[in-house]
C-alpha cells in the first residue's frame, strides 16, 4: 500500500514540474511582445510626420494660389 502512495505522489510531482514548465515556456515573452508594439509607434509616428507634410504643402499651395 505504501509504494502505491508513493508512485501516485511521485507521477503528481512529476505532472506539476512538467505542467509549470510547459506553462512558462508557452507564454510569450516580453520582448515578443513589445516588438509588435513598438513597430505600432514607429507606423503611428510616420503617419503623423507625412500628415503634417502634406498640411505644409497643401497650405503653401494655397498661399501661392492667394497671391496670384
Amino acid at each position: 500500500m505504501g509504494k502505491i502512495v508513493v508512485l501516485i505522489l511521485g507521477l503528481a510531482l512529476v505532472a506539476f514540474v512538467a505542467k509549470t514548465e510547459l506553462d512558462r515556456t508557452a507564454g510569450p515573452s516580453s520582448e515578443a511582445h513589445s516588438a509588435p508594439r513598438r513597430q505600432l509607434d514607429q507606423v503611428r509616428e510616420k503617419t503623423h510626420d507625412l500628415e503634417r507634410q502634406q498640411q505644409e504643402a497643401v497650405d503653401k499651395a494655397a498661399a501661392q494660389a492667394e497671391t496670384r
